[in-house]
């Protein structure tokens, strides 16, 4: 898969159905020896008033069961512990 693709895909949480982000929008930590995904970090969300969200979700790659044509499901039972 292209890195253009990767990018449009959203990233859901199938545990509730909320959508965390946009692939395009985050950051992924790569282990440069093999090349391998560790983690997508989700940049922070804007919250009221558009005040920022000071934390990112960063969610490990472990934790992707689906990387289908549109989305990017992941599986975080308690999304707010991956929030750093």
């Amino acid at each position: 898969m292209r890195l253009s693709e990767f990018a449009d895909k959203r990233i859901i949480n199938i545990f509730d159905g909320d959508i965390l982000g946009i692939a395009g929008d985050s950051d992924l930590l790569i282990e440069p020896d093999s090349g391998r995904i560790l983690e997508i970090i989700v940049p922070a969300g804007r919250g009221f008033g558009g005040a920022a969200r000071r934390q990112q979700l960063v969610i490990p790659w472990s934790a992707v069961k689906k990387v289908g044509s549109e989305v990017i499901v992941v599986e975080l039972e308690d999304a707010v512990k991956y929030y750093r």
